[in-house]
């Protein structure tokens, strides 16, 4: 029974727990810093430096087709990606961050061990590929595909626990109520990014060097060692770690509201001030920003409908939060759906982005690496360093200088908004693409014609440095924006899962990435040819990357048309003047 015309729900009851009962929390701060910077830098070399060169390893190693190799890495990288997401579930309901890292930390151990074992154990992985051509590979067994997937399953697990947790970890070391641990938290998230940095170079480099020049079982090695000594260094400083102790998932919050506004369907909504008239309940002492009440997506507001069949906690809490939730718990919903049709634009941006990572080695495969007329060949892995250096050159010149410069044109303090930071690295990508493509045609030019096999373009690799540029410009502009518009517009006991979000994207547009190279492998193969030819000289590369840039087209529309439309949070129908009409002009 619908309980219509009530008063608002005021809630005066306190809880039986005061502040002065909490226990006191000893924050370490910058002493526990050396273990955790320590952990993460040594957890990132071995990380990064096992799957900085995976793609080659299956071509070379397993004697994959790109193809195949393309799909397992897609697949590998999609479910890494996805993973973090149930991490952070996992660790915010049940375990805490401390005990998520330390488990997530010896299964990346485990998995990293496992694929040295396979380029070090000949009955791990098949033989060599014979001096005849890739007609003559032979590929590997049931047995040695089961014992790689192995591995691959020990990685994701590590990932799903070590990506949502250590840069949450590490701030949870500093008391976010004094200056000091404000600059402490800052400083940590500086470092942080510094070491994320340094490891992706370092492997980008030296590490795949070793690998390509050197033996992939050393070169595998090294990751696993540091990896080793990153589980060292972070049980070093257990006693002196802050363990924040699981307080529940905000992801269950979420569901709680679906499934009572389902449960609720059948009500119908107070006509006049429904704000007032639905059930509106905040924790005592709660630090959380009250969120206005919204009209859109006024169907969840059904999850807000007290009736006399509800019962209410002496502290004000709903008996059965499934079947009654708050209109703040609401408000936390539609910011979560308000941001999901943005969220799906950056799907086909991580396509995009995923080319380089793919066929832009495979191009640099076939194009010429040396530095000088027979000096040292650069591996092909490693002209990836070109798009970081683009990315880590560019974020301090557009911080210190485009934002100033934009801040005078604008009126805003940072210059562009960040849907617009985010539609500018749309732009990008698909600039990227089309540079890729004529890259592609180009080095199909200077390729030796009528040859059995793979043949090396005379082309230099370094013609790939202008695509490799633009998208880590693309990089700069949206991977940051997207990063920051979700910390800004989730809810802010949501943060935590913020990362998540990003990783969630990345992880669909890895499995898209893996449907899109299928079809256009199976679509194309048995026409006027392959655009995917195991040899690119053979195939119509340039037309792939046309394809995938026509759809970033489609995708920077769509993202146009959202961005326009979007509310921000706080923007209700009680602060409408948060959101002047010169902003809405364009987004």
């Amino acid at each position: 029974m619908e309980s219509r015309g009530e008063t608002p729900l005021t809630m005066e009851v306190k809880t039986s727990s005061s502040v002065d009962e909490q226990p006191t929390i000893k924050y370490r701060g910058i002493k526990a810093m050396p273990y955790i910077l320590g952990n993460e830098t040594f957890e990132k070399l071995g990380a990064m430096g096992t799957a900085s060169n995976l793609f080659i390893f299956l071509m070379q190693f397993f004697n994959l087709k790109h193809i195949t190799a393309i799909k397992v890495m897609s697949v590998f990288g999609g479910t890494a990606n996805f993973a973090p997401l149930f991490g952070a579930f996992l660790s915010d309901s049940y375990f805490g961050r401390y005990k998520t890292i330390g488990f997530a930390s010896i299964c990346s151990l485990l998995g990293m061990a496992m694929l040295t074992l396979t380029a070090t154990i000949d009955k791990l992985h098949p033989p060599s590929c014979q001096m005849g051509g890739v007609a003559t590979c032979v590929g590997p067994s049931p047995m040695q595909l089961t014992f790689l997937f192995a591995s691959f399953g020990f990685l994701i697990i590590g990932a799903g626990g070590i990506r949502p947790c250590n840069l949450a970890f590490g701030a949870d070391q500093f008391n976010p109520n004094t200056e000091s641990g404000k600059r402490g938290i800052s400083s940590f998230i500086n470092w942080y990014n510094f070491t994320f940095t340094l490891a992706l170079m370092v492997s980008v480099t030296l590490l795949v060097h070793i690998q390509s020049n050197v033996s992939w079982s050393i070169g595998l090695g090294i990751p696993t060692c540091l990896m080793l000594v990153s589980i060292v260094i972070f049980f070093m400083g257990s006693k002196i770690y802050v363990k924040v102790k699981p307080e529940g998932s905000p992801l269950t919050s979420v569901a709680q509201v679906l499934v009572a506004a389902i449960r609720n369907r059948r009500l119908k909504l107070p006509e006049d001030d429904a704000h007032l008239r639905l059930y509106n309940y905040l924790p005592l002492n709660s630090i959380i920003s009250i969120l206005p009440y919204t009209e859109d997506l006024r169907f969840l507001n059904k999850a807000a409908i007290l009736t006399s069949e509800d019962q209410i906690n002496i502290n004000g809490s709903p008996t059965n939060p499934w079947k009654l939730c708050s209109i703040q718990q609401v408000e936390e919903v539609k910011c979560v759906m308000r941001v999901l049709p943005i969220w799906a634009s950056a799907i086909l941006y991580h396509v995009a982005i995923n080319q380089q990572a793919s066929f832009g080695v495979l191009q640099a495969l076939q194009a010429d690496r040396h530095v000088r007329n027979g000096g040292y060949e650069i591996p092909s892995a490693s002209f990836a360093v070109f798009q970081m250096i683009s990315l880590t050159v560019w974020i301090p010149i557009y911080d210190r200088i485009v934002v100033p410069l934009l801040h005078k044109f604008t009126g805003r303090e940072g210059g562009l908004t960040l849907l617009q930071r985010m539609g500018v690295g749309l732009f990008l990508t698909t600039v990227a693409l089309f540079v890729s493509a004529m890259t592609e045609e180009y080095r199909k030019q200077l390729a030796p014609k009528n040859t059995n096999g793979p043949t090396i373009s005379s082309m230099s690799a370094f013609w790939l440095v202008p695509q490799l540029a633009i998208t880590g410009l693309a990089e700069g502009f949206n991977s940051v924006g997207q990063m920051e518009f979700y910390y800004q517009q989730l809810p802010e006991n949501m943060r935590s899962v913020a990362g998540a979000f990003y990783f969630c994207g990345m992880a669909t547009a890895s499995y898209v990435d893996g449907l899109l190279v299928s079809l256009v492998h199976e679509k194309t193969k048995g026409g006027s040819g392959d655009w995917l030819a195991e040899d690119l000289n053979k195939g119509k590369l340039e037309y792939y990357f046309y394809l995938v840039a026509a759809l970033g087209v489609f995708n920077f529309v769509y993202f146009l048309v959202c961005a326009y439309w979007y509310r921000y949070k706080g923007d209700g129908e009680n602060n409408v003047q948060l959101r002047t009409q010169s902003d809405k002009d364009f987004f």
